[in-house]
């Protein structure tokens, strides 16, 4: 087998494993004749995904909204705050105890105090946003401080400026580091924003697809209750693969010491 025929292979592979497994899961539910209210077949989802999408696909653009919003934010202020406190080892030593504390809180026990001071809507945001800044700040930090030691003696030598050794040493070398932050700020935006959903328990005209699923799972809609589920699957998917792109992207012309 040549190695081009390979590669092709070891991509179908995910598809062809994930049509058996849905394959085998029509069959066992038609087979034993599985009520939906229990487990319904994979044909019942997609039946309610397609019944079901003028209130799915609104609650789905929601928690997308709200997961790009923190991502942004957590991506800015992340990288920001992680400058700000390799500048000075004074505010390093000040602030990183605060940051740990939050970082290490269980989001379902900071959500119902953001609740009481912010409101329903702004703690979804707010509950995401804190889950995604760390990572980034965590790689901001440690790129910042990884830049080579040579060189940085040469930047002194020359009598660099503190903003010429950041913009031109320790940026570039903390790119990678930035990037593996980001990926994982990328996943972890959309999984606060379903937990933080299912804290708050937003509703109506806000409501997002974690409130979608606790109101099917009430109502025993069990069918539209994996098509939330997938879809919310769907989305964290999509929202890797294309971090992943942009992050290749950038990485492409990346060279150590560069």
């Amino acid at each position: 087998m040549s190695a081009r025929r390979a590669r092709g292979t070891l991509r179908l592979l995910p598809a062809v494993v994930l049509l058996a497994a849905l394959a085998a899961w029509e069959a066992a539910v038609r087979i034993n004749a599985i009520p939906p209210y229990k487990l319904p077949a994979p044909s019942a989802v997609l039946a309610a995904l397609v019944a079901d999408r003028t209130i799915l696909l609104p609650a789905l653009a929601v928690t997308l909204q709200i997961t790009a919003l923190a991502f942004a934010t957590a991506l800015l202020g992340g990288v920001v705050m992680g400058i700000l406190l390799t500048r000075s080892r004074w505010a390093e030593a000040a602030f990183s105890p605060f940051a740990v504390i939050l970082q290490v809180m269980p989001l379902v026990a900071i959500a119902p105090v953001i609740v009481i001071y912010a409101g329903v809507e702004a703690t979804v945001a707010i509950s995401a946003f804190l889950v995604a800044f760390f990572p980034v700040l965590a790689g901001t930090m440690a790129g910042l401080t990884a830049s080579d030691r040579g060189l940085g003696d040469l930047f002194r030598l020359h009598r660099a400026k503190p903003w010429q050794r950041l913009l031109w040493l320790e940026l570039p070398t903390a790119v990678p580091f930035i990037v593996a932050g980001v990926r994982t700020a990328a996943g972890l935006s959309l999984i606060g924003a379903v937990v933080a959903e299912f804290v708050a328990g937003t509703g109506g005209a806000q409501a997002g697809l974690a409130y979608r699923l606790v109101e099917a799972s009430y109502r025993l809609n069990v069918p539209r209750l994996f098509a939330a589920a997938i879809l919310i699957c769907l989305a964290g998917v999509a929202i890797h693969g294309a971090v992943g792109i942009v992050s290749r992207l950038l990485l492409q012309r990346w060279r150590p010491g560069s």
